[in-house]
């Protein structure tokens, strides 16, 4: 018995070992990224949010809310049957052809999820762009919705301003990235996720990093101010060592936030009173759990959150690409439709691809989810 028992032993350690030597050369690969080091490394030890070797947040901010555990998430998200958890039809969508809009218009046009791109006063700005159909670095494992990759890199014009909210895999997608570094002039994110991008290939001149509560001046009339989020970072092993934020984006002709993901805190509210009216809000809702309401926003958190921002438009975004957490596809979207019915906030909900005229607002969206099996 004790021989059967030291086989087992050793066998289960040859098996634990090979995973870890499998595991850590699958981790090398150019998609991972790149830690911040060198100087980068010693800008972000001066941050007064970085402490004890990681980013942050304005509060205390656990990834699972108390009352849950891992072993509840594990079993609820990938163990137990979800119903509707993936559409079974085709998310509708139109293809707006971008390459022909005029540059003098002010449009926004939705790609699913956290990705969109902006034109508005003349300027062109692409946030999180995810064109490679999955939100994972392993093949085939977070696939997105059907109908949901209408648009792909070689569809968009020149970037003028890419705004990255954090180097999470569902908002940093390396093939995309590395079809898009030649057609973007600038790229805007938080400290240390210009390492990955540098990387990549990608030249100093083309990375802007900031912390929190700086700001860039990115032409006449044209700012964006980097601002907190409640959330985390992190690719392959490391969490933290990189920045997330979110922005407001200030023009002579308007102010919109880009949220990027977070969970809802009082950093809204302090925006709201240093830059409000906004005329936009885009807020992460969908992915969500009551688990880690912390680093993700609940529907009636972004209503608050919009409130808080006085937002006169509030967009809702992180929903109807991927299926990354314990809820139906389309619960999002009515969720908040519902639950707005008491908030009386103004939604913007188009379908992918559909434009957004950013100078109307009173545009009307349909509730394009219905119906969609």
């Amino acid at each position: 018995m004790k021989k059967i028992i030291r086989r087992i032993m050793v066998i289960t350690s040859i098996v634990v070992g090979v995973l870890v030597i499998a595991t850590a050369l699958y981790m090398q690969q150019d998609k991972f990224g790149k830690s911040p080091r060198g100087e980068r490394l010693e800008r972000i030890k001066q941050s007064p949010n970085f402490k004890n070797g990681k980013f942050q947040n304005l509060s205390k901010t656990p990834q699972l809310t108390e009352g849950h555990n891992y072993f509840e998430v594990i079993y609820n998200n990938y163990i137990k049957k979800i119903p509707w958890h993936h559409p079974a039809d085709s998310i509708p969508s139109l293809k707006t052809d971008l390459l022909s809009l005029s540059v003098d218009s002010n449009v926004l046009i939705w790609f699913g999820h956290s990705s969109y791109f902006i034109q508005i006063d003349g300027k062109r700005i692409l946030v999180d762009p995810v064109f490679s159909g999955n939100a994972s670095p392993l093949p085939g494992t977070v696939k997105s919705f059907k109908g949901t990759d209408a648009y792909n890199v070689a569809d968009l014009p020149d970037i003028d301003y890419l705004f990255i909210s954090h180097d999470h895999y569902d908002h940093v997608d390396y093939s995309t990235l590395i079809a898009l570094k030649d057609k973007t002039k600038k790229v805007i994110c938080g400290l240390g996720v210009g390492s990955h991008f540098e990387h990549w290939g990608y030249t100093t001149d083309q990375i802007i990093e900031k912390d929190w509560y700086e700001k860039v001046q990115l032409d006449i009339d044209f700012t964006a101010f980097v601002e907190p989020a409640r959330h985390f970072s992190g690719r392959g092993l490391s969490t933290n060592n990189t920045l997330w934020a979110s922005y407001i984006v200030q023009t002579s002709s308007m102010k919109i936030y880009i949220g990027g993901d977070s969970g809802y805190d009082t950093h809204y509210a302090n925006i709201g009173n240093k830059y409000g009216p906004i005329d936009l809000a885009i807020l992460d809702n969908g992915q969500y759990d009551e688990a880690w309401r912390y680093i993700h926003n609940l529907p009636e958190d972004v209503l608050k959150a919009a409130q808080d921002l006085k937002a006169k438009r509030l967009f809702p975004v992180h929903s109807s690409k991927f299926a990354l957490a314990a809820h139906s596809w389309d619960e999002p979207l009515k969720k908040i439709t519902e639950l707005n019915k008491k908030y009386n906030v103004s939604l913007v909900t188009p379908m992918i691809g559909e434009i957004v005229n950013l100078n109307d607002t009173t545009q009307p969206f349909k509730q394009w989810w219905k119906g969609i099996n």
